[in-house]
């Protein structure tokens, strides 16, 4: 027995949910900086992001597509999911930009921290990041 399209679009609307719920969840991790339920996040967002491709790709394959592009209900439908699916793009950027803001802050920390353990100690690297030197000057031989 196939997968009635009605079922497939009905699935994808649950993984869609799960998934704006799940960025939500993200966001309020990346907030807090709970790092551990960051992670478990990406790995769940994976997971359910591959689930909505498999259901793209039946949707696609299915006999019944064409009905999808007629008006009525299941056009609506897919309008809806189309939707949904833009703000959970938009709602992953937000997180993603967080992310590396957050990142930003924790190298500069990290750099501050360096600095106070003795700026003699400390050099550059070739990508422009601050490295503690433990031997500056200290390992010539002559």
């Amino acid at each position: 027995m196939s997968t009635s399209i009605e079922q497939l679009l009905e699935q994808q609307q649950k993984n869609l949910t799960s998934l704006a719920t799940l960025l939500e969840q993200e966001q309020k991790a990346i907030v807090e900086r709970q790092s551990e339920q960051i992670l478990e996040c990406a790995e769940k967002k994976m997971a359910l992001i591959n689930n909505i491709k498999l259901v793209d790709h039946q949707l696609s394959v299915h006999p019944d597509k064409a009905r999808l592009m007629e008006g009525g209900d299941l056009a609506t439908t897919v309008k809806s999911l189309k939707a949904q699916t833009n703000d959970c793009q938009s709602t992953n950027e937000v997180n993603g930009e967080a992310l590396m803001r957050a990142q930003l802050s924790f190298h500069k920390l990290n750099n501050l921290l360096q600095q106070s353990r003795g700026k003699h100690q400390m050099t550059y690297n070739s990508e422009g990041a601050t490295q503690n030197t433990r031997t500056l000057g200290t390992d010539l031989k002559a």
